[in-house]
């Protein structure tokens, strides 16, 4: 809860309202407390935003069966999240618990469940993409053009609002199901 009330501050000079709605749309259709509003005043707020949007990601999104008992949530490049994804290790998602990994080789990338890939190596996304294809990782990332490339969701901050896309065909292609919640609240599905 105390990660929460962090969050939700009055609003300041960077992303304004348009933020505070769509993360209260989000909060709302989730069932998770508000306390107030929230407008982005700087990066580290951005970040610290993003940081509660994974971590839905992570909740809303079905792996196999076989996968491990820990979700191990890596960020891939230069990390952007200061501490706030720091706030997710060790939290539970059903049976499972989130450990965050920064790692900075791609060799790496495999032991991952979940993987941001910073801004910092999106120009290497599709090759590294392609070392994971078959793998049950779901990829996240908010770099541009990065759902053709073949990330699962790309965030965007669009009209001063983060926004998120979906692509489907990545996430079926490794084994995942994405719940129809999270579907019908992205800005775009792709098939």
């Amino acid at each position: 809860m105390h990660f929460l009330n962090r969050l939700f501050r009055p609003p300041d000079n960077f992303l304004k309202r348009g933020v505070g709605h769509c993360l209260l749309t989000f909060w709302l259709s989730f069932g998770l407390p508000i306390a107030q509003p929230v407008a982005m005043a700087d990066d580290a707020l951005e970040y610290q935003v993003k940081a509660a949007f994974i971590y839905n990601f992570i909740v809303f999104t079905q792996w196999p069966d076989n996968t491990s008992e820990t979700i191990q949530l890596c960020v891939y490049g230069e990390d952007y999240f200061g501490h706030e994804l720091d706030k997710l290790h060790n939290r539970s998602v059903g049976k499972r618990h989130i450990r965050v990994v920064r790692i900075q080789s791609a060799e790496r990338l495999a032991q991952c469940q979940a993987i941001f890939f910073s801004k910092s190596v999106s120009n290497n996304l599709s090759s590294t993409l392609v070392d994971l294809q078959d793998k049950s990782i779901l990829t996240l990332t908010d770099s541009p053009n990065a759902i053709s490339q073949g990330i699962v969701i790309n965030m965007n901050v669009i009209n001063e609002k983060i926004v998120f896309e979906i692509n489907l065909a990545a996430a079926r292609k490794s084994g995942l199901d994405i719940s129809s919640k999270l579907l019908q609240l992205a800005v775009k599905v792709h098939q």
